[in-house]
Order: C-alpha cells, then structure tokens, then sequence
C-alpha cells in the first residue's frame, strides 16, 4: 500500500504571506503633461489651466493614476498640483511619477493596511513567484516590518524557501 502524502507546509505553524492574494485590481493610467506644453517645451498658465479644466474627472474615476511628464521641460510644481487637486476627487489614487512609481504607492499603500501583529513570534513565508507585477520595494517593506515581529521570515514558495531573517534568542 502506498504512503498517504502529507502536505507539511500546510501542517506547520508557518504562517504564508502572499501579495498576489491581497493584490488591488483596477487600471493603472498616466496622466502626462507633456501634450499641454507650448512647443513641446514651456508651460504657459492661462492654457494650461483652461486644458485641464476640460479634462473629465470622470475618466480617470477609480483607477490608479500617476501624473508626470514626458517631455524634456521645465514644469513647475504648481502644474501637477492643479491636476492632482481635479483628478485626486474621483481617482483610487493619485501619485506623481510613471507607472512604476504608482505601482510602489500602490503596494506602499496596500502594506500600510496589513496587521502586522498577527506575524509576532511567527515564522512566515512571503510568497515569491508571483503572476502579478509586485515591485522589489513592496518584499523590502515585508522584510522590515517582518523583521520586527516575525521569529523567522522566508521568501519563495512553501517547498522552496530562502530563509531572510532569524530572530536571536
């Protein structure tokens, strides 16, 4: 007769950390400047605040958004305050940079919501491999955070592990 087969990860006390499971759905959109500018260079205020009135909130509502500008120019800080003040009402948030810049507040938001004292005195996995694009900052916020609480943290997947940090007794 053949052995029953185990799982022991699922049997351990290690607690599994996986931000793909808790991953915020919705659009990711930029909002660039770049196409407001006279000349592809400068910014003039009268124009440029005219421009963004016509812009509709409501294309923008609920999605992620990062505000920037591609063009080589001069753009003063004003400029992505007055779109962050008309998109900010309808957008699930709203950050100055490019896509990857959003994708980190995304996570930066998403990790500041975790209740980290469920972790203390834990051994915890944070699940590696994920389909979803979790930036590196997001496992560098884990670690510290872990690392406060956690007795032992490790990265990668359940059978295959890469220990990060062993509290000392």
């Amino acid at each position: 007769m053949a052995d029953e087969i185990v799982n022991r990860v699922k049997k351990s006390r290690t607690k599994l950390l996986d931000l793909e499971e808790v991953y915020p759905g919705g659009e990711r959109v930029v909002f660039d400047i770049a196409p407001f500018l006279w000349e592809g260079m400068a910014l003039k205020e009268k124009e440029f605040r005219e421009a963004v009135d016509e812009v509709n909130e409501e294309d923008y509502a609920g999605k992620f958004v990062a505000v920037h500008c591609s063009a080589d120019a001069i753009v003063p800080t004003w400029a992505f305050m007055l779109v962050a003040a008309k998109l900010g009402q309808t957008a699930k948030l709203l950050v100055y940079g490019d896509l990857e810049d959003l994708e980190k507040a995304v996570f930066e938001q998403l990790i500041s919501t975790i209740d980290f004292e469920q972790y203390e005195g834990e051994r915890v996995i944070i699940k590696g491999c994920s389909k979803k694009p979790v930036p590196v900052n997001a496992y560098v916020t884990l670690a510290e955070k872990l690392s406060r609480c956690a007795k032992h943290i490790m990265y990668g997947e359940p059978c295959s592990t890469v220990p990060v940090f062993k509290r000392r007794r």
